[in-house]
């Protein structure tokens, strides 16, 4: 059975996958693969395109168009039949490409991210896609790789790992080579094993491989997400009510249209294309393809600002986010230890202002750098971060770790273990053996009996023993992780042994920290601004995550920070009570992020997830909007995620909050744009068929409007450049429909103003050359009117505040949409493709005058409510 490889020696693990220390031939490499496929995790079941094709017409007023394009067909109007199944296809074949489009991005974006591996074949070492592996491969593995699947380790030296992903537990576990005696083991206490989406922080191994794929440990987690459902998002929720309560209305009022013309004995078939002509006057066709347009606009411009959207939808929701709930490492900090403080010599110091004149900081220097195992060359740092900020502090003053080590190279050494919690390495200095040694301050400072000073090694007393540590605790509360460095000299360059860790002569004290990211605290305090609460959430000591969370401005004076402890002893009551007051979670798991985003959802709040994880995976799909790592991010939390950050940044969260608030207030603007102008339209019809007149519109005039001069500048009101207030503005509430009572109200007196003008082309049409001329004066001053009308919905200030010309796109849509018109009105060939009659330059003339009117008005209005306002 693969569970129990750690139950195994190296050698029966090896006999077991079929392999040897030389590595599989490539004939078993074929039969491996024969056998378990290749190295990737399985995705969920993809539709078929023609599935995904047939669900664009799902929708209730596709259906009412269908119904609507048979009565055309019916009635002998062919033209209008073919133009509304044209209208139907082609959404449909929008729908279906944008979709397509966001499985190839995604697919790309996991492309880029697949890592190598190093491995043994036919005894020649060589490096393949991690896609290659297959069970039996010999891996060699050393600081800085992925582990690509898991696998027993056959040889060991001084491994670690950091399997956070998989147990969520932020320090690297040790590893060994040694059999597990006895039956099953916990994951984290599989110290003989290493699992795939882990990486290698310390030392080298070799190791076998045991299970690929969809059988590794990663695999059997990311099979769980396939069985867990999103929820919808608040725009969806929204349209979704507003599509169903439009469509009864629609077919309500068409109903009582039908029954109106009847009952005036008007011909059946005429009746028919009255309620036709309603219907497709009140069916706002492209509403759809635009939003789909609008959000996907939306999603390349956050993509630009390292947020990669993969559900267009998630960009609307990002608006409604009120809580973000965010890991500390690499998100809020720069993911990587600096050297802050450092006491020697009796004086608390920066790193930064080390005086190498004085003996005990010239010698701590020295320990940091010998008694250490990263590199940093040209900028590529290897190794443990605690490590790396003491080679770094090296680079501060010109000490390069690669040419001083060799000026002193390491004669032996006594590895780090977490017993001891100390390393030691002998190097010959200035002609004596010397044993450096660095670890945790109560084990160092109880084996050390001298103390170097300015002066000379001197005795340590009780009062030095007291101020270390007092200044060892006052860098502790401070978030700082504290490092204690000594030194003894040796009698010979023998090899050293633990027995030799004592007598010690204290150095000092070095002081470091994952540091904020300078952005990080205007990130925080713009979120604040926009009433949208910062959560920090990490696996670190609630000392340090406090501290963290107060330098970068999420901690304030009232605030409260729990630890996974305490959280577990919290009954969800309990949590509900003090919920708006922690803003700190330490020593947290992935399984208390579920709780914790729960706790938020169940106060009706909209919640933003970080995480890296696998373990986060199930938080991240939880939240409304879950946002995976680009860069330590692992596959499943990337598959789990809506928003996938390219950096790895708080700030590009918040940049992608306001870029969501705006394309919905762009969106909004857009529906009321095209519905105002569709209630224009809807008044026009049911006027005339309450007054016994001829039809205003031909169903063919309402959808050139609605498809293509409308289109137009709908898209340029969704790529509106966001306004400086909108962080300003608290979250939205996202039970609040998308047509309140307010907006509805605003669309009815703007679509009545457009119809008081298309009704006054209309009569004058009707009086100077009968039903046709009236139809296509009509038809143009409605089509010129809502062109006009696309700059008074652009923003809620008026032209003059928001500028003319700030969005050039609405320029080009209103003179594309203007030529549109004049082609159909003079040119001969599409003037009976459209069913309007020439027009006199007096005529002309008017259509312009009246379609400008209502637009004045509105202007007027803005202006004079602005000045009030100010």
């Amino acid at each position: 059975m693969p569970g129990t490889y750690y139950n195994q020696t190296a050698e029966e693990a090896l006999s077991q996958t079929g392999s040897s220390l030389h590595g599989l031939t490539q004939g078993q490499v074929e039969k491996a693969r024969q056998a378990h496929g290749p190295n990737l995790l399985a995705e969920a079941k993809k539709k078929s395109l023609l599935l995904i094709f047939l669900e664009q017409f799902k929708d209730l007023l596709v259906l009412i168009l269908i119904v609507a394009a048979v009565i055309s067909l019916i009635s002998g109007q062919g033209e209008s039949s073919i133009v509304i199944f044209a209208v139907i296809l082609l959404n449909a074949v929008l729908g279906t490409v944008q979709y397509v489009k966001a499985e190839k991005s995604l697919e790309s974006l996991k492309a880029l991210s697949s890592p190598s591996a190093k491995v043994i074949r036919d005894g020649v070492t060589c490096v393949i896609p991690s896609s290659e592996v297959v069970v039996g491969d010999i891996v060699l593995l050393e600081a800085g790789d992925m582990v690509v699947a898991d696998g027993r380790i056959l040889e060991n030296f001084s491994l670690k790992a950091n399997e956070s992903s998989l147990t969520g537990e932020s320090e690297s576990v040790e590893k060994n080579a040694d059999l597990i005696p006895g039956g099953q083991v916990a994951l984290g206490d599989q110290k003989n094993m290493v699992f795939s989406g882990s990486l290698v922080t310390y030392g080298r191994a070799t190791a076998v491989i045991t299970a690929t794929g969809m059988e590794t440990e990663l695999g059997k987690i990311a099979s769980l997400m396939n069985q867990t459902k999103q929820r919808k998002t608040p725009l969806q929720e929204s349209l979704d009510r507003f599509s169903k309560m439009l469509a009864i209305i629609i077919m309500v009022i068409c109903a009582v249209v039908f029954g109106l013309s009847l009952y005036r004995q008007m011909p059946l078939l005429d009746s028919l294309m009255f309620a036709v002509a309603l219907a497709v006057a009140a069916i706002p066709e492209a509403l759809s393809s635009i939003v789909t347009i609008v959000l996907a606009l939306g999603t390349q411009k956050m993509a630009r600002q390292n947020a990669i959207i993969k559900d267009l939808k998630a960009v609307e929701s990002l608006g409604c986010v009120s809580v973000i709930c965010s890991d500390k490492t690499g998100t809020l900090t720069q993911n990587k230890m600096q050297v802050q403080q450092v006491y020697a010599d009796g004086i608390l110091v920066d790193g930064k202002s080390l005086d190498l004149a004085n003996n005990a900081q010239r010698m701590l220097l020295k320990a940091a750098i010998l008694a250490s195992d990263a590199t940093d060359v040209d900028g590529v740092c290897i190794g443990d971060p605690t490590e790396i900020a003491l080679v770094q502090l090296g680079d501060v003053f010109g000490v390069e770790e690669v040419s001083y080590r060799s000026q002193h190279p390491r004669l032996g050494e006594v590895a780090f273990d977490s017993d001891r919690k100390l390393m030691s390495t002998l190097h010959n200095i200035e002609g004596i053996p010397t044993l450096l040694t660095k670890g945790a301050i109560d084990v160092l400072l109880a084996r050390s009996n001298r103390i170097l000073t300015h002066d000379g090694v001197c005795p340590m007393t009780e009062e030095d023993r007291q101020r270390i540590s007092q200044v060892n605790a006052q860098l502790s509360e401070n978030g700082l992780r504290v490092l204690t460095f000594a030194y003894r000299e040796m009698e010979s360059e023998r090899a050293p042994t633990v027995e030799d860790e004592k007598d010690f002569t204290f150095i000092g004290l070095i002081s470091m920290m994952d540091p904020p990211r300078p952005e990080s605290v205007k990130a925080v305090a713009d979120a604040k601004r926009a009433g949208i609460r910062t959560v920090m959430i990490t696996g670190d000591h609630k000392v340090t995550a406090r501290a963290i969370a107060r330098q970068i401005g999420i901690f304030e004076e009232g605030d409260m920070a729990l630890d996974g402890v305490e959280l577990d002893g919290m009954t969800d009551q309990q949590l509900d009570e003090v919920l708006p007051k922690v803003c700190v979670y330490a020593r947290v798991s992935p399984e208390h992020k579920i709780r914790i985003v729960s706790a938020w959802q169940r106060r009706g709040s909209i919640v933003s997830m970080t995480g890296d994880g696998v373990n986060d995976a199930p938080a991240l799909k939880k939240a409304d909007i879950g946002v995976a790592m680009g860069i330590t991010g692992t596959e499943v939390s990337k598959d789990a995620a809506s928003m996938i950050l390219a950096d790895d940044n708080f700030a590009t969260i918040v940049k992608a909050v306001v870029n969501g608030r705006n394309v919905y207030t762009n969106i909004k603007n857009a529906i009321t744009f095209l519905l105002s102008g569709n209630a224009a339209g809807i008044f026009c019809v049911l006027f005339t068929s309450l007054m016994a007149l001829p039809v205003p519109f031909a169903a063919v005039h309402l959808l050139f409007i609605n498809l293509l001069t409308d289109s137009l500048p709908a898209i340029a009101i969704g790529m509106e450049e966001a306004r400086s207030d909108l962080l300003r503005q608290k979250p939205r509430n996202p039970k609040d429909p998308i047509l309140s009572k307010a907006l509805t109200g605003k669309i009815g007196i703007l679509g009545l103003l457009i119809a008081a003008a298309t009704m006054g082309a209309f009569f004058i049409g009707l009086n100077q050359g009968g039903a046709a001329l009236a139809s296509t004066m009509a038809f143009a001053t409605l089509t010129l009117a809502r062109l006009f009308h696309g700059f008074n919905c652009r923003g809620d200030g008026s032209i003059f505040r928001l500028g003319l010309c700030s969005n050039k796109y609405s320029l080009m849509a209103f003179g594309a949409g203007v030529l549109l018109l004049a082609a159909v009105l003079f040119l001969p060939f599409l003037q009976g493709l459209f069913l309007v009659t020439p027009l006199t330059a007096a005529q002309a003339g008017l259509i312009v005058l009246l379609a400008f009117a209502p637009t004045v008005l509105i202007q007027l209005y803005k202006i004079i409510r602005d000045g009030v306002r100010k």
